[in-house]
């Protein structure tokens, strides 16, 4: 399968297409970015690293019973998955409090929820992504019916009990993290998009310190062993 056509291109990929309608390429780049584009880097390397490590969890989701669109590893930076249609609704799910949730609310850093919440941000960077109520998504026709919105929590939420406790066996706390989602030929929601550092927080469990995108947010560096350090964690 070969690239034709560039389709889009995002902050950290860029999507192609194939000859076959039905399937797209995503190009991992190594560019970072934060605070809705603000600050830019780039780190060589690292959106291999997200490649990798994207592969590895969707193949467990996979096997979990989670349906993603992914097919397969390219090569080191690009990735086969099928093609669909994106929700414009970005699915948050937080087991920890930190990053905006801190912030708005006034909730302590690292205080542990007392329930998994799962939050919706409109995917739209000129807007900031911001917070969606069920009738925001609904007058946006961002889903079809409520019943839509309700199998985008259940789904999020049967994702995180499934990562949550495999990362927790590799001594990281999944702190949270951002999920897309997208409906297929056939019109069923699948997961979508990648899962990785660069939209999920890891912290060990003993040290406290962060192997996520944070590192770049906070000016700490260290990004590439930050995620190389997560990589190995999976395949070990």
């Amino acid at each position: 399968m070969e690239k034709t056509k560039l389709l889009y291109e995002g902050k950290a990929k860029k999507i192609w297409n194939t000859q076959d309608k039905n399937f797209l390429i995503s190009e991992f780049k190594d560019d970072l970015t934060a605070l809705n584009g603000e600050k830019k880097s780039s780190e060589k390397g690292k959106g291999a690293l997200n490649n990798k490590i994207s592969t590895e969890l969707f193949k467990l989701l996979n096997d979990k019973g989670i349906p993603t669109h992914f097919i397969k590893k390219l090569d080191d930076n690009n990735m086969l998955h099928k093609a669909c249609e994106v929700i414009l609704i970005e699915v948050i799910v937080r087991n920890i409090a930190t990053g905006s949730l801190t912030r708005t609310l006034n909730i302590k850093d690292g205080t542990v929820l007392p329930f998994t919440l799962v939050e919706f941000d409109y995917k739209d960077d000129d807007l900031g992504d911001p917070k969606l109520n069920d009738q925001h998504c609904l007058i946006l026709n961002l889903v079809h019916h409520q019943d839509e919105l309700d199998e985008l929590r259940r789904m999020a939420r049967k994702i995180n009990n499934i990562l949550k406790p495999y990362f927790f066996e590799k001594g990281l706390k999944l702190v949270d993290f951002k999920l897309e989602f997208g409906r297929d030929l056939n019109g069923n929601i699948i997961l979508i998009d990648e899962l990785s550092p660069d939209n999920c927080r890891f912290w060990d469990i003993e040290s406290g310190e962060s192997f996520d995108k944070d590192r770049f947010r906070q000016g700490k560096g260290g990004i590439k062993v930050a995620y190389e350090n997560v990589l190995n964690r999976i395949l070990s």
